[in-house]
């Protein structure tokens, strides 16, 4: 006996041929979620706080070239007898090469101040130099420090794009699992759909006596297993909605949840599919051995290491300062007399002073530096292998791409298969040469092959991310 489908019951091949993607509610693609993640995301503001942090650490190091004022007085004055009077003014403006430009007035009188600092009644005003000329010539504290806080900045901003391209990376994967959720709860939808109208459309031809009542038991079975599997993959797309969700927040810093309307970007079409040239494998090696944040930190702190093995280096030489005051009687701008200036002023109106410190056996000094050199070679050993690290996952990654882009290609002609043998046997089944269980196996393994190729389509989505992760870069 011919089986005819029942119009508006039975699906047809041109039915099963499309599935008919979910056009209502608004789309919420990739490059939004990027927008919200950067903008709005906690762990992206902390890492946006990294550079200013740094830049506050470089402005504390200048601090050590602030100029710096002084004032010191002591008195002592005992039944009506002035023992002594010191006031000291100082004004001291450090200079980035080394030496200090210090400029004072002084007033020490009294009955029992020494001759070696008593000084004019009006007092003595002087300006002059403080100069290292060994240690401390080249490179000091102040400088080293400055140095280091710069290079603190560098490793700063690795951390910081370390940071944010780590959040991207986890974000754009539970979007495609997201995407993919959506796809396959489409699937199992559709297909469920198709059980339905199948079992409506054996249970009337039963009925009419057109076939055994078994058919309908094994229709109604059929129906309740993908009405199971449609439950599951509802409680999938509810819990990736979810996980995605926490990637959302407002700019009162509080957490949004995604509308239940809206529906993610489709999964990689076949025209997105693309192959992965040699030389671009080799630029990615190249840039990610360049300006990956790992190795950029490994780097920054090289640089530190490096200042710090200039200081050490500097502190073995003697500590030799000499220091050269200019004197002046009277106040700073109220100077007694004319101001003459001239070779007999520069040799008789100044205060002169050298010193000297050396330790013999320098061993502090010298294990400092060996320990510096020590752990300069542990960086370096360190850069070079997490250097292989990156460009060796690089290349992995760019080899699950290339796999991914042939397996997409076979299980795009399994799903065309399967179609093709699905409508055959909808036409069998039409001619009474086919069953119901047979059909529906047919079905079972389309749609089997539809959410194969979904799970293929997102891991490549997700391979592409990982890939530009891998060589340091940008997601977005």
């Amino acid at each position: 006996m011919c089986l005819v489908a029942l119009p508006g019951l039975l699906p047809g091949r041109a039915a099963a041929q499309a599935l008919p993607r979910d056009t209502t509610g608004q789309v919420f693609t990739l490059s939004d979620l990027f927008t919200h993640v950067m903008l709005r995301h906690p762990v992206a503001r902390q890492a946006g706080l990294l550079p200013e942090r740094a830049q506050q650490e470089i402005r504390y190091a200048r601090g050590l070239l602030d100029p710096e004022i002084s004032s010191k007085y002591y008195g002592k004055t005992l039944n009506d007898k002035d023992y002594f009077n010191l006031w000291d003014n100082t004004l001291r403006v450090p200079v980035w090469f080394g030496f200090d430009v210090k400029a004072g007035f002084e007033r020490n009188v009294g009955s029992y101040v020494s001759e070696q600092i008593r000084t004019p009644q009006q007092g003595l005003s002087y300006v002059g130099v403080s100069v290292p000329l060994a240690q401390g010539l080249l490179i000091d504290e102040r400088r080293a420090a400055i140095r280091q806080a710069q290079a603190l900045a560098g490793l700063a901003e690795a951390e910081r794009r370390s940071t944010l391209n780590k959040l991207v990376l986890s974000a754009a994967k539970d979007y495609w699992e997201w995407s993919l959720s959506h796809q396959r709860l489409e699937l199992l939808r559709y297909n469920t759909d198709l059980a339905d109208v199948r079992f409506r459309a054996v249970r009337e031809r039963v009925r009419q006596g057109d076939l055994a009542a078994i058919d309908s038991v094994e229709a109604l079975t059929e129906l309740q297993n993908r009405q199971a599997q449609l439950v599951q993959a509802r409680v999938q797309w509810q819990n990736a909605t979810l996980k995605l969700s926490n990637y959302l927040w407002d700019e009162q810093n509080q957490p949004r949840e995604l509308p239940a309307t809206v529906r993610p970007q489709a999964l990689p079409a076949p025209t997105a599919w693309r192959v992965l040239p040699q030389d671009s494998v080799e630029t990615l090696v190249n840039l990610a051995g360049q300006m990956h944040p790992d190795l950029a930190k490994t780097r920054a702190k090289l640089n530190q290491l490096g200042v710090e093995r200039k200081l050490l280096s500097n502190k073995l030489l003697p500590k030799l300062f000499a220091d050269y005051n200019l004197l002046r009687a009277g106040q700073p701008f109220r100077p007694e007399g004319a101001m003459q200036w001239n070779g007999s002023y520069f040799s008789n109106n100044y205060k002169l002073g050298l010193s000297f410190q050396y330790p013999l056996l320098l061993r502090q000094e010298r294990s400092k530096l060996q320990l510096n050199q020590l752990k300069r070679r542990e960086a370096e050993y360190g850069l070079q292998q997490d250097t292989r690290d990156v460009q060796t996952a690089v290349r992995s990654i760019a080899n699950d791409w290339e796999a991914l882009h042939e397996q997409l290609r076979v299980q795009e002609q399994v799903v065309r298969n399967a179609q093709t043998l699905r409508n055959g046997e909808q036409i069998r089944f039409e001619n009474g040469e086919s069953s119901v269980f047979l059909i529906n196996a047919r079905e079972a393994s389309l749609v089997s092959a539809q959410v194969k190729l979904a799970e293929l389509q997102a891991k490549y989505a997700q391979t592409q991310a990982t890939l530009r992760w891998a060589a340091g870069g940008s997601i977005e």
